[in-house]
């Protein structure tokens, strides 16, 4: 096996010989039973300090890599450790047998940096990115893409779009009042979708006319949403006395909503109240926004097929 080491990388050159030795064992380039080179040759044909070399080759005894047999050397072990099975260390394994392959064509480090930065921009992506500066309702719009559209989501702030990693395999979306902002911060080719606010005087349709005795809790984590479903259940005929308002993140708000006929609440603190009969969800992300994700997530499972 051919070794290589960078001295003027931030990865260190025992971390550098530890990674290859595994990439080796688990690429099958270095076979069970395999002996590695010795501590002092190591050392002298790359210029290493010897405890550099040691401490590598402990660290892989250690975790079951290879094994020392006294007065022969470091030796493959015949068994790989159960870490071996580990997805991130096998696409490590193929992304590193790929750069050996590119250095032995003699391919310059930059081209092979542009050929993976562009296919990693062909490839469909394979999770929905969130863009919204409050955490409260980024969860909460995260939340009901992944039950409602079935697809992954994850979620970052504005200020992290500036991070180029992020969006590598993400479809961003946001809220129709922060689109702009988002748009402008993306690149011109970056695939991008506004998402579109549920009407609430249309979900409070089926429950009115409002009794005027009832208790009724409100629930949330997200101050806009206690706010806005006050002024529409106060706007809709509910008696504010009546109204129970609960924020999520303090702590005893659930005991505050016992004696309340029935809570209204997003569709992630919904998901902390199972054990309460009667519990009104009001999703935010509207029907026809949620719609064209779960289209767009047929057409992402048929360009992967």
């Amino acid at each position: 096996m051919r070794f290589w080491f960078a001295r003027n990388s931030e990865v260190s050159l025992h971390e550098q010989l530890v990674t290859q030795v595994v990439f080796g064992i688990v690429s099958g380039e270095l076979g069970p039973g395999r002996r590695l080179p010795s501590i002092r040759d190591l050392a002298r044909r790359f210029h290493l300090h010897s405890n550099t070399v040691s401490s590598g080759y402990r660290e892989l005894e250690r975790a079951g890599w290879v094994e020392f047999r006294h007065g022969s050397g470091v030796y493959v072990r015949q068994t790989k450790p159960v870490s071996a099975s580990d997805p991130a260390l096998v696409l490590d394994s193929l992304i590193a047998s790929a750069f050996r392959s590119a250095r032995k064509m003699g391919v310059p480090l930059a081209l092979i940096r542009e050929r993976m930065e562009r296919w990693l921009s062909v490839e469909p992506p394979d999770h929905v990115l969130v863009v919204e500066p409050d955490e409260e309702l980024r969860r909460i719009l995260m939340a009901e893409i992944e039950e409602s559209a079935g697809l992954k989501a994850q979620g970052c702030a504005l200020q992290e779009l500036t991070q180029a990693d992020l969006l590598v395999g993400a479809f961003p979306v946001a809220m129709h009042s922060k689109s702009q902002l988002v748009r402008a911060l993306l690149p011109p080719e970056t695939d991008f979708m506004t998402l579109k606010v549920r009407s609430i005087p249309d979900s409070l349709t089926e429950y009115l006319p409002a009794p005027a005795d009832l208790l009724i809790g409100v629930a949330s984590r997200w101050q806009e949403f206690l706010r806005s479903c006050r002024t529409m259940l106060v706007a809709a005929g509910f008696d504010s006395e009546n109204l129970v308002i609960c924020d999520a993140r303090e702590g005893g708000w659930k005991d505050r909503l016992k004696a309340t006929t029935a809570v209204v609440c997003d569709s992630l603190t919904a998901r902390q109240l199972t054990e309460r009969r009667y519990v009104i969800s009001f999703p935010i992300v509207s029907e026809e926004s949620l719609a064209e994700l779960r289209r767009y997530r047929d057409l992402l499972g048929a360009q992967l097929d």
